[in-house]
């Protein structure tokens, strides 16, 4: 169906240009193709010598092109959309690049929004997400290099880093893995993901995604590894520990104790989120001692006429919450988050007013829903949903010891976690001093110099020794 040929006469010798139209520039096929060729029409100099090189140069002097020796490069460069241009006597094809295709322009992140800040995000095209990259390290040491992953979708994958910064046995490791990946198609950065971690038995992400290209330099420069897919608006970056997905690129944007404080804010947020629920039903089930009287006697107040233990209240809840929250994300986007706001106020008020849950319950479950929100990083915040359900579980059968149980196989769980090497609870166990300036609180600029020692980076140092790098400027600022 689009797939075209036309005949044409170059000089003296028969020849035949394929294309398929769905892949080119018809202005271009025109243009740059057909018109130089109509031109050579008759010509009886035009390839006398059976030169193509330099049939090319005098025709097709300033269009991009390849030349190719068998059936498999001319399908291969027609799929990438160039059109094939085939003389009679001539052992070689002509591939001229007229590649249109129809491609997103560059926008606001979707999932990842920040106050202040850059507010592009990457795209589905591969050169455009390389160059949003570029446009942000102008270092001749970047280095990007494409593979071909997918038995049937030949897509691209690149990978990026910085020469004289990454670490060459980190690289060698990615590439080695990419090298291996073995699959029909390929689609999406989420397709090579699971092939580039270390472990898939775990609910927390070892690799890093986002769609925002300076949170993709700023990794680049700290000395890791970046890898883009092209039809994915997503990159991902490894090695990640567990303390990045605490972080927001908005933090390097705006003064340091208030990026401290908002980071703090998101480490409280995850252990309410994880937590809250289950030390409800724990400590209403089994350690009523735990709550002072007058509270307690509001409580069971409230649960007066409920017919569910506290644990099935807390689980329909949750999964209500659950099902709101995705269908808010798979409706349209005008009207899915009023339905996810709208129907937990509806829901939660008629569940009360029926008798079915407390009131009490209403608002932990809100708060737990509210704190997962507050990880930047989405991916994230779905490990910690799907641990909530498991802690709610562990709190109904033993109470508290049951809680610090959980919590005590999560972090050796946490501790056996590795990603292409590197501790997943770096540099906070293994404890590394010198990489505590950016974990739990952000220092300032000047004070925090040094790249994580865990990425054993060629070069440790973020500044040069040219300036003042020791401290905020002691100037007074006297005009007078």
């Amino acid at each position: 169906m689009d797939f075209h040929y036309s005949t044409l006469v170059v000089g003296k010798r028969d020849a035949i240009a394929y294309y398929f139209d769905t892949l080119i520039s018809k202005d271009k096929l025109t243009e740059e193709i057909f018109e130089p060729l109509v031109a050579a029409e008759g010509s009886e100099t035009v390839l006398q010598s059976g030169n193509l090189e330099e049939f090319r140069k005098e025709y097709f002097a300033s269009v991009p092109y390849k030349f190719a020796e068998n059936y498999h490069q001319i399908f291969w460069k027609l799929l990438n959309g160039y059109a094939v241009i085939i003389i009679d006597g001539i052992e070689k094809a002509l591939c001229v690049n007229l590649g249109s295709i129809e491609k997103r322009s560059v926008s606001e992140p979707s999932t990842q929004t920040i106050i202040r800040g850059p507010k592009d995000s990457f795209t589905e095209t591969m050169n455009t997400n390389i160059s949003l990259i570029r446009r942000r390290i102008r270092n001749p040491n970047l280095c990007f290099e494409q593979y071909r992953v997918g038995q049937d979708t030949k897509t691209a994958v690149v990978v990026g880093y910085i020469k004289n910064i990454t670490n060459e046995d980190l690289v060698q490791e990615v590439k080695s893995r990419i090298e291996k990946v073995n699959v029909v198609g390929l689609f999406d950065s989420g397709n090579i993901e699971e092939y580039l971690t270390d472990k898939s038995m775990t609910p927390f992400p070892l690799t890093f995604n986002t769609e925002r290209p300076d949170n993709i330099a700023a990794n680049l420069i700290e000395g890791k590894v970046a890898v883009l897919v092209d039809g994915s608006p997503f990159a991902l970056s490894v090695p990640t520990v567990f303390t990045d997905f605490f972080i927001s690129t908005e933090d390097y944007y705006q003064p340091f104790f208030m990026a401290s404080f908002i980071r703090l804010i998101r480490y409280v947020s995850f252990m309410l989120s994880l937590l809250l629920p289950s030390l409800y039903v724990a400590i209403s089930t089994y350690h009523h001692e735990l709550i002072p009287t007058s509270l307690l006697i509001s409580v069971q107040a409230q649960r007066e006429g409920v017919p569910f233990p506290a644990v099935i209240e807390i689980l329909l809840m949750e999964l209500t919450f659950e099902v709101l929250r995705e269908a808010g994300v798979r409706m349209p986007r005008a009207v899915g988050q009023t339905v996810s706001i709208v129907g937990a106020l509806v829901i939660g008020q008629a569940a009360v007013e029926a008798g079915l849950v407390s009131s009490v319950l209403i608002i932990i479950v809100a708060l737990t829903a509210i704190a997962s929100f507050v990880s930047p990083i989405y991916n994230f915040s779905i490990a910690t949903r799907i641990l909530r359900f498991a802690f709610i579980l562990m709190g109904a059968l033993i109470g508290l010891y049951g809680v610090l149980l959980l919590v005590v196989i999560m972090v050796i769980h946490l501790t056996g976690l590795r990603s292409y090497g590197v501790p997943y609870l770096a540099p906070v166990a293994h404890l590394l001093l010198e990489d505590q300036k950016d974990v739990f609180v952000r220092m300032p600029v000047w004070d925090n110099i040094t790249r994580p020692s865990y990425l054993k980076p060629k070069h440790t140092k973020k500044t040069t020794d040219q300036g003042n790098n020791t401290g905020p400027s002691q100037d007074k600022g006297n005009f007078s």
